[in-house]
């Protein structure tokens, strides 16, 4: 029985079909509605953060009810503790002091302060007053003038010389540093409390050595 043309089998090569194929399905028409790179990667997060929900809850006593609780209570205590801690502040980085522009006198740092005050920048005023406290002390050569002296060691080296207001000059150090690194804002209450040490630090009297000369608060070279 003759064979027509229509009839005859049409055969191609495994290779050429196979990149036919792969050019055909590559077409933008069969892929309009699937998922952005973005989706399938949530997709795989969530599945891997499911199984490991998953696995745990089939080792924590209660299941997935026991592992959530276990959870809600593990945020509110973080969320307590930065409620009670607050932003925890950036330790000063070497070679930070407290005097970061030219050198000023004490009676320019407190005109600064006094200026900020007035504006309600107590950040600014807190800051400016600390400079003028340590600034007053060098003054006095009751501090070894240092650049790079932080807030802290200012307030030691100072303590032992001014033994009754050390507590004091702790606490407005500390106050500068959440101010400067913590950033906590200041208040008029911070900054009232650093005015008065301030007037405080210029009338207390060092204490004395045995030779009958004031207690340097820092150590000469």
């Amino acid at each position: 029985m003759p064979v027509s043309g229509e009839d005859v089998p049409v055969t191609i090569p495994r290779g050429p079909a196979r990149e036919a194929a792969e050019d055909e399905l590559s077409k933008g028409i069969y892929h309009r509605d699937d998922p952005s790179l973005l989706e399938r990667a949530l997709n795989w997060l969530w599945e891997k953060f499911d199984h490991l929900m998953d696995t745990a809850s089939g080792a924590t006593p209660g299941g997935t009810a026991g592992l959530v609780t276990i959870v809600v209570v593990v945020v509110l205590l973080v969320i307590a503790l930065r409620l009670r801690l607050g932003k925890l502040r950036a330790q000063p980085t070497t070679g930070t002091g407290l005097f970061a522009d030219a050198p000023r006198t004490a009676a320019e740092h407190r005109a600064t302060a006094e200026e900020h005050a007035r504006h309600s920048r107590w950040s600014e005023a807190v800051r400016e007053r600390m400079r003028a406290i340590v600034r007053s002390l060098e003054e006095r050569t009751l501090l070894d003038p240092r650049p790079g002296r932080t807030a802290d060691e200012a307030a030691a080296e100072a303590g032992r010389a001014l033994p009754g207001l050390a507590a004091r000059l702790a606490d407005a150090a500390r106050t500068f540093d959440d101010v400067t690194y913590g950033d906590r804002p200041g208040t008029p209450g911070a900054y009232a409390a650093l005015r008065e040490l301030d007037t405080e630090v210029q009338r207390a009297k060092p204490r004395l050595t045995e030779s009958g000369t004031a207690a340097p608060g820092g150590s000469r070279p």
